[in-house]
């Protein structure tokens, strides 16, 4: 995708020469359908056949070029036909054979034909000779520069990609590269000003088309990539930053006073002090909110921090400004717990709490319902109820979506529809490494609670072979005996044909049978009511049930204290941010717990599996383990950037030119500055958030 409308780069693919009708369509399907769109498919890899040697010079085994000129073709017709071609250069001779080359291959090449011929050199039959090399006719007055196939670095493009799965292979994609560079020339026009690419050491844009292509040197790609990358990251951050900008202008939020009743009041009631992180963050939100600019802030805190009391405090500074305010979560067991928790904590002040989800009876549903809508209830905890016809609110004025990311774009634009211009406040618990933060998230403001409560123990983490399955559970029995209460979570609820994995359900008849003399042990998954899923939940907290045998269904917001060890089968199968979620399960507690990842991958065997597994064991740290799997794993595509109207990131390496990103984000917002008549870094650190 081209990011910019370049002249030059917009006529459609069908105008360069050999491009007809049938070579067009299957471009179009690849995703090329303009100049530029061909020009931006960068090589996925380079061959260095720059080393031209003559046939005297050449021996077995190394890569090489040659020069020089056929003196005989011959053909052997039998299986399939085989091609041989005596090469000559006054130096010598050399054999290049083709397989199966067929009459195509036969007929391609006569006497005295020049040709560059490239790849390695093999001995056969005491001589030596190339098979199947890369070719290239050449003429007496041709340059070695205008080389495409062999001489040169050679680009490759295509493996078993669309590309060559629709017939556009390596030798004709070069010769379409070539023909689009010379269509378009010098005349490019570069969106990057000349002071700009000074002071940051970037080429022009001209010159990074042509040798991302056809390169000199490997280094030439290295600079011209960075230069187009730049390019990609530096239009998605004035996008972003223009779109931050023009919210904060519009002036369309609502500017809440400060609380000076229920915040305080809920200050007076905990039993502990906030971390500095709580207090940092709760003054930004209050700041936010204190603007006529509608608030869209996001709040990344890891597995304990305290995401959900700090946005109570916004919660019960709207309810006290007169506005309904509306937490949406992602489960019901998630709703059932926030909905009991917050309760707790608000309900002798006065407010009125309710909890509405897709479960309850359709009589109870009704009647929170009129609650919400004729304003009786100030604070409503919701699943994705909340954004269903016939939910409305009297007076909404602050939306906060916990676990952002479990939602769609167009599910929290529902929600935040519900009101006029509410403020919003996104959460999530899964940490975003900073250069994912700001290519997906860069036109909201961001708040981190980088810091647990005192007290939190660490979780002991480690990896275990199926062959110590008994020693692992014969520690949760010691740990059930002392009173101790355990997760044990399988990735699939039901056993299927086509995967080897255990299921909850067969893991639950095994451990039932194991333990069936001291310990109870019960199941929990998604398919189960909600009124089954809260009474299994509210035993567990109890401390009625011992061992807890589950799916993720209890992979956010189940607090349990007592639980101190979470086993997690086929570990492999889940991704890093979902096992430290699993393993925020435990740990809530004065007692030392334990996170035992059941896998196949043990650390030893240096699989990739077993590389992201023992990342989980080495830090507790969410930040720095999503920074990892993000370095193991890539970015993928950005969730969600497509429905943002963004531009797709094609170029762009958000994990090896991580320092590209806040390069981009700077020099945006001081052109966003400029563009409005702001002028220094004051204005342009203001304009980046």
């Amino acid at each position: 995708m081209v990011v910019s409308p370049f002249v030059g780069l917009e006529e459609p693919v069908e105008s360069l020469r050999g491009v007809g009708a049938k070579r067009g369509a299957a471009l179009r399907e690849a995703g090329i359908s303009t100049v530029g769109d061909l020009l931006y498919r960068l090589p996925r890899r380079y061959l260095d056949r720059s080393t031209i040697l003559s046939i005297a010079e050449a021996t077995a085994g190394i890569e090489a070029t040659l020069l020089g000129t056929v003196e005989k073709v011959g053909y052997i017709p039998r299986s399939g036909g085989r091609v041989n071609v005596t090469l000559v250069d006054g130096t010598g001779a050399m054999s290049l054979v083709w397989f199966r080359g067929g009459r195509y291959m036969r007929n391609t090449f006569k006497q005295g034909d020049q040709l560059a011929v490239s790849g390695k050199i093999d001995a056969y039959k005491g001589g030596l000779q190339l098979v199947h090399p890369e070719y290239e006719f050449i003429g007496a007055a041709d340059e070695e520069s205008r080389l495409l196939h062999t001489g040169s670095i050679v680009p490759l493009y295509t493996g078993s990609s669309e590309l060559q799965e629709r017939g556009l292979r390596n030798r004709s994609f070069r010769r379409l590269i070539a023909e689009g560079l010379e269509r378009c020339g010098e005349g490019v026009r570069d969106p990057l000003s000349d002071e700009l690419k000074s002071r940051l050491g970037l080429p022009g844009l001209a010159e990074c088309l042509h040798r991302v292509h056809f390169p000199d040197t490997l280094e030439q790609v290295e600079r011209c990539r960075r230069r187009l990358a730049f390019d990609e990251l530096y239009a998605m951050q004035l996008a972003l930053l223009q779109r931050r900008r023009q919210r904060l202008l519009e002036g369309r939020g609502i500017a809440f006073s400060p609380s000076d009743r229920l915040v305080p009041g809920l200050r007076a009631t905990l039993r502990f002090s906030l971390t500095a992180a709580q207090e940092r963050v709760i003054t930004e939100i209050q700041e936010d909110m204190g603007s006529s600019a509608n608030m869209v802030r996001l709040l990344q805190g890891d597995v304990g921090s305290g995401k959900t009391l700090v946005a109570l405090f916004a919660l019960l500074t709207a309810v006290e400004n007169g506005f309904q305010a509306a937490m949406m979560v992602p489960t019901e067991v998630l709703a059932e717990q926030h909905f009991r928790s917050i309760q707790a904590l608000v309900e002798d002040q006065g407010v009125k709490i309710v909890a509405l989800t897709g479960a309850q009876p359709a009589a109870v549903r009704a009647e929170i319902q009129q609650a919400v809508s004729n304003g009786t209830a100030e604070l409503i905890v919701g699943t994705h109820a909340l954004i269903q016809q016939g939910v409305d609110f009297a007076r909404l004025g602050l939306v906060v979506i916990d676990e952002q990311h479990r939602f769609g774009v167009g599910q929290r634009s529902s929600l935040w529809r519900k009101g006029e211009c509410p403020d919003v406040l996104t959460m999530t618990a899964t940490p975003i490494p900073r250069t994912l933060a700001l290519t997906r998230y860069g036109d909201q403001d961001l708040s981190v609670l980088d810091e647990l409560p005192v007290g939190r123990r660490p979780v002991r983490t480690g990896v275990r072979s199926p062959a110590r399955r008994d020693r692992v559970l014969e520690f949760a029995g010691e740990q059930m005996r002392d009173g101790r209460q355990v997760y044990v979570v399988y990735p699939v609820i039901d056993e299927s044909e086509s995967t080897d994995l255990t299921s909850a359900i067969t893991g639950f008849e095994d451990l039932t049978h194991r333990f069936a003399e001291a310990q109870i042990v019960e199941l929990l998954h998604g398919r189960m009511s909600t009124e089954e899923k809260r009474a299994v939940m509210a035993r567990f907290a109890k401390g009625d049930i011992h061992m807890l045998v589950t799916t993720t269904v209890i992979e956010v917001g189940v607090d349990v204290p007592n639980a101190t060890v979470m086993i997690v089968e086929h570990a492999e199968r889940f991704g890093l941010a979902q096992l430290h979620q699993l393993r925020g399960r435990v740990g809530r507690g004065a007692d030392q717990s334990y996170c035992i990842l059941m896998s196949d991958s043990a650390p030893a065997a240096q699989t990739g599996a077993a590389q992201r597994l023992q990342v989980l064991c080495d830090s507790e740290d969410g930040f720095r383990i999503a920074q990892r799997d993000l370095e193991l794993r890539g970015p993928g595509e950005l969730l969600g950037i497509r429905q943002a109207g963004l531009p797709e990131l094609v170029v762009a390496d958000l994990v090896r030119q991580d320092g590209l990103v806040e390069l981009a984000r700077r020099e945006a917002a001081a052109a966003v500055a400029a563009e409005h008549g702001e002028a220094g870094s004051g204005a342009a650190q203001a304009a980046a958030g």
